[in-house]
C-alpha cells in the first residue's frame, strides 16, 4: 500500500516547486518534471528523470548562502551570538510549564481548520458569529456547505475540549523528551531516526518524515535520509519538532539551535533545517526576553543571514512595523508567497511572526491572529504558543486557554500515551537544569 505522500503526482509536483524555489535554472529539467506530473512514464524513464533531479539537487545543495551543515550554517549567521542571562530554578519550572501548556492550547486551536486558507477560515468564523476570533473555534450545529470542520472538532472546539488530543505536532515534542530520557543531551541524528522507527507507524507521519522513514528502512543514514529524493525537504515538518530543544536550553539560543540541527538534519535541508533552528532559538530566548520582536531577532541570529527564510522573516518584521492591522500584513504575505505550498516552512513562519508581532505579547490575541492567517494552523499556532508560553510562564496564561486542557495529554509515543502536562514539564525541567 502506497503512502499518501509518496504518489508520483505528489512527489513530482512538490519537486517541481522546490526546484523553482531553490533557484534551479535547468529549464529542460523543469519542463520534464512538469510533464511527468500527469504523465505515466515507463520505469526506466522515471528513474532517469529522478537521476537528473538528484544531480540538480546536489548542485543546489552547494549554495554557500544556504548551507545544510552546522558549521556552514553557523558561519553564515549575521553575528556571533551570546548566551542570555539565566533564570533561577523556580522561574525555569514556571516557564517550561507555560511553554508546554501554551503549545498544547495553540495546537488545539488550530486543529479543526488545519490546512484551510485564510478566506475559508474567515467565512466559517463569520457564519459562526466569531469573526474576528477571540477564543477557541466554536462548532456550529449545522455546518454551511463546504465549511465542515475536521472530524476532530468534537474534541477541539469551544466548550468541547477536555484534554490535548493526540496530534503529530505534540507527538514530536513528547518524542524530543523521550530522546533526552533515552540518549541524553548528546543524542545523535541516528538516535532520532531510531525513535521514529520504534514509535510511529509509517502511515502516521507525513511528507519529509515519510521520505526519511522510507530512506532509513533502506538503510540510509543522515544527512542522506534528508536529501535523497525528498521533495518535501523545505516543508514545516522539522519546525514542529523544535520546542524541546528550546525548553532545555533556556537563555542559550545558540545551543538550542545546534540541538535542533541534529534533529532537523534527519529529514530536511536548507530552509527546512533553518525553520527548526529559528523556532528553537526563539523559544530559548523567550525564557529571558519579554519583547516578541527581540525574541524573533534572537532566532534570526542563528540562521544564515542570506537565506530565503531570513529574508522572509525580515520582510514581515518590516511590514508589521508599517501596517495598521494584521490583515494588511497577511495580504502582503499572501501576495509574496502565493505559489508556495501551504505546508512550506517559509510562508508558515511568516504567519507565526505576524501573530507574535501583531498580537503584542498577548497569548489569545497572538494565537487567534496566527490562526486567522490560515495554512498549517495547528503547527503555526502551536509554535507561537510555545514561544509566548515560555515568555509569560504558566501563571500568567489566561485560564480560558489552558484550563480546558485539564492537564491531560494524549500521544502516540510508546510509554507516553497518557500523560499529565505538568509531569511532562517537570521531566523537561530536569534536563534544562542540567544545561545550566
Amino acid at each position: 500500500m502506497q503512502h499518501q505522500d509518496l504518489s508520483r503526482e505528489k512527489l513530482f509536483t512538490a519537486e517541481l516547486n522546490n526546484l523553482r524555489d531553490e533557484g534551479c535554472q535547468d529549464q529542460a529539467l523543469l519542463a520534464d518534471v512538469q510533464t511527468s506530473i500527469l504523465t505515466d512514464l515507463p520505469r526506466d524513464e522515471e528513474e532517469g528523470l529522478w537521476s537528473r533531479i538528484d544531480a540538480a539537487n546536489q548542485r543546489l545543495l552547494q549554495d554557500p548562502k544556504e548551507p545544510s551543515d552546522l558549521a556552514g550554517i553557523q558561519n553564515s549567521r549575521p553575528q556571533q551570538t551570546q548566551r542570555l542571562p539565566m533564570l533561577d530554578e523556580g522561574q525555569l519550572a514556571e516557564k517550561i510549564h507555560g511553554a508546554w501548556l501554551a503549545r498544547c492550547a495553540g495546537c488545539t486551536l488550530g486543529k479543526p481548520v488545519e490546512g484551510w486558507p485564510r478566506e475559508k477560515i474567515k467565512r466559517y468564523l463569520q457564519a459562526a458569529g466569531a469573526y474576528p476570533l477571540r477564543s477557541y473555534i466554536p462548532a456550529m450545529e449545522q455546518f454551511p456547505e463546504g465549511l465542515s470542520l475536521w472530524e476532530n472538532y468534537t474534541e477541539t472546539t469551544l466548550d468541547h475540549i477536555s484534554k490535548m488530543v493526540r496530534d503529530d505536532d505534540i507527538d514530536y515534542t513528547v518524542l524530543g523528551l523521550k530522546a533526552l530520557e533515552t540518549y541524553g543531551r548528546d543524542f545523535e541524528p541516528l538516535h532520532i531516526g531510531r525513535l521514529w522507527l520504534e514509535n510511529f507507524p509509517y502511515n502516521s507521519i507525513f511528507t519529509a518524515e515519510a521520505i526519511a522513514y522510507r530512506n532509513m528502512i533502506h538503510e540510509m543514514e543522515p544527512p542522506l535520509t534528508a536529501s535523497y529524493r525528498n521533495p518535501y525537504r523545505e516543508f514545516i515538518g522539522a519546525q514542529i519538532r523544535a520546542d524541546m530543544w528550546g525548553y532545555v536550553n533556556p537563555g542559550d539560543p545558540e545551543k538550542a539551535a545546534a540541538m535542533a540541527f541534529r534533529d532537523a538534519s534527519v529529514l530536511h535541508t536548507k530552509n527546512g533545517i533553518y525553520g527548526e533552528m529559528w523556532a528553537a532559538a526563539c523559544i530559548s530566548a523567550a525564557f529571558v526576553l519579554d519583547d516578541p520582536r527581540e525574541i524573533i531577532r534572537a532566532g534570526l541570529a542563528e540562521i544564515p543571514a542570506e537565506s530565503r527564510l531570513a529574508h522572509a522573516i525580515q520582510k514581515v518584521i518590516d511590514w508589521c512595523g508599517q501596517a495598521a492591522s494584521w490583515e494588511a500584513v497577511c495580504d502582503q504575505i499572501q501576495a509574496e508567497f502565493s505559489e508556495m505550498s501551504s505546508i512550506h516552512v517559509i510562508n508558515n513562519t511568516c504567519l507565526i511572526v505576524m501573530g507574535l508581532l501583531m498580537g503584542k505579547g498577548d497569548l489569545g490575541e497572538s494565537l487567534c491572529i496566527t490562526l486567522m492567517g490560515g495554512l498549517d494552523t495547528d503547527c503555526t499556532c502551536a509554535t507561537a504558543g510555545s514561544i509566548l508560553g515560555a515568555m509569560l510562564g504558566a501563571q500568567r496564561l489566561p485560564a480560558d486557554w489552558v484550563k480546558p486542557l485539564n492537564d491531560q495529554l494524549r500521544s502516540m509515543v510508546n510509554g507516553y500515551e497518557v500523560s499529565r502536562i505538568s509531569d511532562l514539564a517537570e521531566r523537561t525541567r530536569r534536563f534544562a537544569v542540567a544545561a545550566n
